[in-house]
């Protein structure tokens, strides 16, 4: 029998917010400046979040220390302004670009579904977004988390198991009784190997409508769900 929830963790980038459509809001804002209407602003986002594993690995393989996501959001923002050849800009307006992974819209249906969780579950991060980041993204959208967990506080990024691990450790609970709550068969597969419950959220349009890169993960998960309100619902909450 499996053991009763005691919190919820949640992924955060595709699950409870839209990355993509923000990401290319902010692009087009960016390039227009620019008179660089070559550059699509939704392939833009996708070649960001394309930078976003790699970056990432250097950390994890220990080819680097860990550094904070902001950190290499503005290195791999760097390296796209490069291969696109956009030259001469401020900065201060990279810089802002740079963070706008702290500006991205919550799904329609992401605050109400939270907030009906959280009045039966605890409901913290398991993101590998930075505190900082979270933290302003949180208070922009409405997201009401009890804490601010992830990447910046087991210094691991996803999918190392310290990183699943070290959030149960933090919230004093046993591994199985924590679910992650995701959008992606490979997080939830690797947080399923720590020992984690598991709950599935359908985002059909976190792509633009494409296949999931990570679909080949699938399993039968604890819980399936086709938005947080429908997660809330089926928890009786």
């Amino acid at each position: 029998m499996a053991a009763p929830i005691e919190a919820l963790a949640f992924d955060v980038f595709g699950t409870v917010v839209d990355w993509r459509t923000s990401i290319a809001r902010e692009a087009a804002s960016f390039f227009a400046d620019f008179g660089r209407r070559d550059i699509d602003p939704a392939g833009f986002a996708d070649q960001w979040r394309g930078l976003y594993q790699p970056a990432m690995e250097e950390c994890r393989s220990g080819r680097r220390p860990f550094v904070r996501l902001d950190v290499l959001n503005r290195e791999t923002l760097d390296t796209l302004l490069d291969r696109h050849g956009v030259i001469g800009a401020d900065e201060d307006d990279i810089a802002r670009f740079a963070l706008a992974w702290r500006r991205l819209d919550p799904w329609p249906d992401a605050v109400e579904g939270l907030t009906r969780l959280k009045a039966r579950y605890p409901i913290v991060t398991l993101s590998n977004g930075n505190i900082a980041l979270m933290l302003e993204m949180a208070r922009r959208g409405g997201l009401p988390w009890d804490a601010i967990l992830g990447a910046e506080v087991t210094g691991a990024y996803k999918p190392e198991p310290r990183a699943y691990l070290g959030a149960a450790e933090t919230l004093g609970i046993d591994p199985s009784a924590l679910c992650l709550v995701a959008a992606h068969h490979s997080d939830l597969a690797a947080a399923r190997a720590c020992g984690l419950a598991t709950a599935y959220i359908d985002r059909p349009l976190e792509y633009g409508g494409r296949p999931a890169p990570d679909r080949h993960f699938r399993q039968e998960w604890d819980h399936t769900a086709g938005s947080l309100v429908d997660l809330a619902t089926r928890l009786g909450c």
